[in-house]
This record gives C-alpha cells, sequence and structure tokens, in this order.
C-alpha cells in the first residue's frame, strides 16, 4: 500500500520542535572527531594492517579497529581517507550469518551516530545491502509505538535476527541513540520524538533524506537523525529513484508513515523512500548498526 503524498504544504527548511522534540539539527552527521595521536598498541597494528590493504578486504577485527580510531582521532586518523573512500564508493564487506546465508553491507557514516554509554560518537555506521531477511514490522496492523514499540526492533535487538549475527560481529556491535516518532502516523499534531537504545536499526527517512516530503504538516518527519554522509548528494529527495539505497527489493525504514495509523514506510525497489506499507507486510529488513 502507498502511503505516499497525501499531505500538501510547502516544505519548511527549518524549524524548531517543543516540549519533548528534537531538533533535526541536533544528531550527527560531524565526520571530525577529537584529534591527537592514532590509536597505541594492538588497536594501532590492526588499523595500520587495514590501512595497508584494499578497504573491501577489511576483517571484522580490522572493521572495528578503524571505527574505533576514527572515533578518537576524526579526520586525523590514518584510516579516515580510506573509509571515507570505501563510504563513497559503496564499496561492500560481508559476513556468513548463523543460518549460512552471507550479509552483504557497506559503510554509510562516519563519527554520525551517538554511543548511548556518553562516551562520544561511534566512528563508522554500517548498513546491509543483502535482502535474505524478511519480516512484518508488527503481527498486528498499527503502528502505534512506532520503532520503540515494534515486534522487528525486538527481533533486531534481542531476538531471532540478533541471533542471526555471529557471536564476533556481536560483541563488536556498539549500542547508540536512535531518534522516532514512537507515537501513531496518524497523530499530526503530535511532533515528539523520542530516543531508544539499538544494537540493530532501521534507518529512518531524515536519515535517508536531505529533507522530508511530510515536513509541513509532520514536522517529525525531518527529527529523526541526520542525513547519513553516504547518502549526500546521491538521495536528494523522497519521491525520485535513487540508486544508492536501492537493491532490488522493497526494504523497511523505521519510521511510521505520516497520517496512517497502520503502516511504517518502506524504500521501494528503485530506491524511492515515500512508500508505506501495512506493519503485517513481511518484507526484506537492513539492518544498520555500528562499531
Amino acid at each position: 500500500m502507498f502511503a505516499g503524498p497525501g499531505v500538501a504544504g510547502a516544505i519548511r527548511n527549518q524549524f524548531n520542535l517543543v516540549g519533548n522534540t528534537v531538533n533535526s539539527g541536533a544528531t550527527g552527521g560531524t565526520e571530525g572527531g577529537a584529534s591527537g595521536d592514532s590509536s597505541t598498541g594492538a588497536d594501532s597494528a590492526t588499523v595500520q594492517a587495514a590501512v595497508a590493504k584494499d578497504a573491501k578486504d577489511w576483517t571484522l577485527d580490522e572493521q572495528e579497529a578503524v571505527a574505533r580510531d576514527i572515533a578518537k582521532n576524526g579526520t586525523s586518523s590514518i584510516a579516515y581517507a580510506k573509509a571515507k573512500a570505501a563510504m563513497d564508493a559503496a564499496t561492500k564487506f560481508s559476513i556468513k550469518l548463523t543460518d549460512g546465508q552471507t550479509l552483504e553491507y557497506r559503510i554509510i557514516g562516519i563519527n554520525h551516530d551517538d554511543l548511548t554509554d556518553g562516551s562520544g560518537k561511534a566512528g563508522l555506521t554500517f548498513l546491509t545491502t543483502s535482502t535474505g531477511i524478511r519480516s512484518c514490522m508488527n503481527a498486528t496492523k498499527t503502528n502505534a509505538g512506532g520503532w520503540e514499540q515494534s515486534d522487528l526492533r525486538r527481533k533486531m535487538n534481542s531476538g531471532e535476527i540478533w541471533n542471526l549475527m555471529p557471536s564476533d560481529f556481536q560483541s563488536k556491535v556498539k549500542p547508540v541513540r536512535k531518534l522516532s516518532h514512537n507515537v501513531s502516523g496518524y497523530t499530526e499534531k503530535d511532533d515528539t520524538v523520542t530516543a531508544t537504545t539499538d544494537k540493530l536499526f532501521l534507518l529512518s527517512d531524515s536519515e535517508i533524506v536531505p529533507i522530508s516530503y511530510w515536513v509541513s504538516s509532520f514536522p517529525w518527519t525531518s527529527s529523526e537523525g541526520a542525513q547519513y554522509e553516504g547518502f549526500r548528494g546521491k538521495v536528494k529527495s523522497n519521491y525520485s529513484s535513487n540508486s544508492a539505497i536501492s537493491i532490488g527489493s522493497v526494504w523497511w525504514e523505521r519510521s511510521v508513515s505520516p497520517g496512517y495509523p497502520a503502516n511504517f514506510l518502506r524504500v521501494n525497489v528503485s530506491g524511492g523512500p515515500l512508500d508505506g506499507d501495512f506493519a503485517t507486510t513481511s518484507i526484506c529488513v537492513c539492518p544498520a548498526w555500528c562499531f
């Protein structure tokens, strides 16, 4: 079911939310970090090994070490340029899941997501690009409670989807703070955006596009996190095809469909993030995470 352009109004480029809401400019998006020397010891050796090879050949240990070094040193990290080049080129990595499937993924963010322990940013954010994981969002046809209360979030953080991940991968994932409109999409005047702690998560609409189609009537649609660096200049609007996020299948976003009580947004086959579908529909799940 299409949940797209049903709300008219001019798009506001800037806006402020009040009460419990969060301003759209308050999340992530910076590529810098604390300057200083690169990490020492085992981490330093692993980062140097990663810099000496093609990024596509980075092991999980090297991906984690690069992320830690970038989180500490920002653009001064010896691995920063190579990680950014891998992000810009959509270089793919892969791991073997516990059910035997191969999960492919890419870097979409650098020093973007806030760690929930308050220690700063996660160095790298990754997004799945393969289509082997499928699920409905909820067992019932509702988006009440949004991402926070969804069945799919439970599966991704402690249930069957999390359990697909190998143990060496699980040990490297850093819990981060994700912003979502965690009430029904039908509540036009409720601009509340709240935070959850997530290990695996879905992308929101505002993390994909620079500004939401619906922002004039539903301001929260542009307040669920800043657009990831890997999409900047590549994904420019909700309503056009975007090869940067097209994976040959529809895949879930964590955003509820604005104006609809039973739908969540999804990215369509051609890479358009404007569509929505019933929460009970089983479609592709593309977990994102941070090291």
